[in-house]
C-alpha cells in the first residue's frame, strides 16, 4: 500500500534559545523556579507596559541563519499573531509575518549509502513563548487548571523546512543535524525534556507521480526524535487509510499521544488569515546591518561538518571515529586539544573513544565533568610513546588518573610503573622461566610456536607487567633459537 503513495513532509523547528533574559524584557528564562517568579508587567501584558528587544536574541538569530545558509534580512518586522489561550496573556504572541529575519536557506542530509539530500528552509523568524497551562496534575488538583507564565516571553526561533522530506527517516536526519547545529552554535541548549527543541510536523501523502500536493495535517509539540518517527509514521499510515477507503483527509492539528502511538484531533488546522497579522506597533523594525552580520560570521564555530572534514584531512582518522568524536561540541574540543598537544590523531582517537567516553558513561557524566583532562591524556600518551609505560600499564595509569585527577608522571613515580627497559633484567628473567619449563621449550623447538605466548605472559607476569614488550619478544627468540 505505502508503495502507491508518496509522503511529504515539511517540519517547523522551535529552538528555546539560550539567553539570560526574555526576548522583550529583563526577566530570566531559567528553568525549573517557583510557577509565576519569572514575570514581571512586560511578560503580563500589563497596560502600559512596553517591549524593548533582546539583542541577544538577534545575535543568535543571525548564527543560526549563517549556519544554515539564508539570507539575512537587512530590515525584517515583528508582528502581532492574534489567538487567544489561557497562557497567552496578551491574547497576542509577539512573532515575525512577512519580513522574518532569515530565508531561503538549506542543510543538507544524509542518506543510506552515502547519498546526501539537500532540504530548503523557507525561514527563520524570531518569536515568543507562550506560557504553560497546567490541567489536574496531582489528585489534589484534579479538578482544576492553573497557568504559569514563567516561560512567557521567552525567546524562540521558529525554523521553518520546505516540504522537501519524503519519509520519516530523511525528517529525523534532518532534525538530528538541525539539533547539533544549534547546540553547536551555543544558541541552544538542545534539551528536548525540557522543551528547548521541540518540533511541529506537517505531513500528507499524495499518489506517486502527482505533483499536487495532498491535504496535510499539523502534529504539534513532539519532543523526543522516537516520538517524532512514529508520529509521522502513524499519521501516513492513517492518511492512505482514509485515501483508500474513499474519504478525504481534514486539514487539522493533531496530538500525538505517546502511551497509545497515535495522533489524534485537536482542532481545525488555522491559516495565516485565522491569526490577523498585523505589525506590532509598539516595536520599530529591525535593522541588520552588513557590519553585524560580519561580527556574528566571525564569532561562528568551526561547525560538525567541517570539522568531522579536518579531523579525516589532517588527523588522518577514518570517517566513523570522526562522526563519533564530532557527536558533541565539547567532546569535539576535547579531541582537538588532545591531538594538538601529543600529535598522534589515531592514537587519541582511540583513546577518548574508548576508555574516556567507557569512563564518563559508566558515572553518566558529561565531558565537561571529565577528571582526566587533555593535557594528562596527552601526557600519558608521550610516556608510552618513550617507553617509560606499556600500552598495558597505561590502562592502570589511567584508571588512576580518572579517580584521584594527578597526573601521569605522578603516578608513575609514585607505584613505581615505570616500564623495565634493562636488557640484562629482562634477560635474567626470561632465563629463569625457560629453565623453569624445560617441556615448553622442547615443545617450541619443535616446531609449536603458539608455545610462546605462553613464554611471554610468563615474563609479564614475573616482571608484574613492567617489562618491556619489544625487548621481551626480542630475547625470547633468541633464547629459544640457542642463543
Amino acid at each position: 500500500m505505502l508503495s502507491k503513495y508518496e509522503t511529504v513532509i515539511g517540519l517547523e523547528v522551535h529552538v528555546q534559545l539560550t539567553t539570560a533574559t526574555k526576548i522583550f524584557c529583563g526577566c530570566s528564562t531559567r528553568f525549573g523556579a517557583p510557577p509565576n517568579s519569572q514575570t514581571c508587567p512586560v511578560c503580563l501584558a500589563l497596560p502600559g507596559a512596553l517591549p524593548v528587544l533582546n539583542g541577544k536574541a538577534v545575535d543568535f538569530a543571525i548564527l543560526a541563519g549563517l549556519a544554515t545558509h539564508c539570507r539575512i534580512a537587512p530590515r525584517s518586522i515583528f508582528a502581532r499573531k492574534n489567538y487567544f489561550y489561557p497562557d497567552l496573556p496578551k491574547g497576542y504572541q509577539i512573532s515575525q509575518y512577512e519580513l522574518p529575519i532569515c530565508e531561503h536557506g538549506h542543510l543538507d542530509i544524509s542518506l543510506e549509502g552515502g547519498a546526501t539530500k539537500r532540504i530548503g528552509i523557507t525561514r527563520i523568524h524570531m518569536e515568543e513563548d507562550a506560557g504553560k497551562s497546567m490541567h489536574g496534575e496531582t489528585p489534589e488538583t484534579s479538578a482544576s487548571s492553573f497557568v504559569d507564565l514563567n516561560r512567557a516571553g521567552t525567546p524562540l526561533l521558529e525554523i521553518v523546512s520546505e516540504p522537501d522530506m519524503r519519509s520519516p527517516e530523511e525528517a529525523i536526519a534532518y532534525l538530528k543535524k538541525l539539533h547539533q547545529i544549534v547546540v553547536y552554535l551555543g544558541v541552544c541548549d538542545g534539551n528536548l525534556e525540557q522543551g528547548s527543541f521541540r518540533c511541529d510536523a506537517n505531513v500528507s501523502v499524495r499518489p506517486r507521480g502527482q505533483e499536487a500536493f495532498g491535504t496535510r495535517a499539523e502534529i504539534k509539540n513532539i519532543n523526543s526524535f522516537r516520538f517524532i518517527k512514529q508520529a509521522i509514521e502513524y499519521e501516513v499510515e492513517r492518511q492512505i487509510e482514509l485515501v483508500e477507503n474513499g474519504e478525504k483527509v481534514v486539514q487539522e492539528t493533531r496530538l500525538f499521544d505517546p502511551a497509545t502511538g497515535v495522533t489524534r484531533s485537536m482542532r481545525g488546522k488555522e491559516d495565516a488569515h485565522d491569526y490577523r497579522y498585523f505589525p506590532d506597533p509598539d516595536l520599530v523594525p529591525l535593522v541588520v546591518d552588513e557590519a553585524w552580520i560580519a561580527r556574528m560570521r566571525e564569532q561562528m564555530p568551526e561547525l560538525p561538518e567541517a570539522r568531522r572534514a579536518r579531523f579525516v584531512r589532517d588527523y588522518g582518522i577514518p570517517e566513523y571515529d570522526a562522526e563519533v568524536l564530532t557527536a558533541e561540541r565539547a567532546l569535539a574540543d576535547y579531541y582537538d586539544a588532545c591531538v594538538k598537544l601529543h600529535g598522534g590523531g589515531k592514537v587519541c582517537a582511540n583513546w577518548v573513544m574508548g576508555e574516556v567516553i567507557r569512563g564518563l558513561n559508566e558515572q553518566g557524566i558529561g565531558i565537561a565533568e571529565c577528571p582526566v583532562r587533555p593535557q594528562m591524556l596527552a601526557g600519558m600518551l608521550q610516556r608510552i610513546d618513550d617507553g617509560t609505560i606499556s600500552g598495558k600499564i597505561a590502562k592502570t595509569v589511567f584508571d588512576e588518573m580518572w579517580r584521584s585527577g594527578r597526573d601521569a608522571d605522578t603516578i608513575i613515580a609514585e607505584k613505581g610503573l615505570k616500564q623495565v627497559t634493562d636488557t640484562g633484567a629482562i634477560e635474567a628473567i626470561i632465563d629463569e622461566i625457560l629453565a623453569a619449563n624445560p617441556g615448553q621449550v622442547e615443545e617450541y623447538r619443535a616446531g609449536k610456536e603458539k608455545v610462546f605466548g605462553f613464554f611471554v605472559g610468563q615474563v609479564m607476569k614475573a616482571s608484574k607487567g613492567k617489562a618491556n614488550p619489544a625487548a621481551v619478544n626480542d630475547l625470547l627468540k633468541k633464547k629459544l633459537a640457542g642463543g
